[in-house]
């Protein structure tokens, strides 16, 4: 299953070291984060609870940029 979100991010770099941190993250299938639109879509595994992905994948952007914003 996958959903689109709302991110914010600051280049395009960013977006790329936010895309690959998402994708190393437990319950996620693939990710792809656009600096143009500010969206990240996230495919997730079958039968992993979205909310708390989605919480991991916050926490693994936020080591990449500080301020980085998701909204889910």
């Amino acid at each position: 299953m996958g959903k689109t979100y709302k991110i914010e991010v600051d280049c395009a770099n960013c977006a790329e070291k936010m895309q690959e941190a998402a994708k190393k993250t437990e319950g996620v299938i693939d990710a792809t984060v656009s600096f143009m639109t500010q969206k990240m879509k996230v495919e997730f595994a079958e039968g992993s609870d979205e909310k708390s992905v989605m919480k991991q994948v916050l926490k693994a952007c936020k080591k990449v940029e500080p301020d980085c914003e998701i909204s889910f």
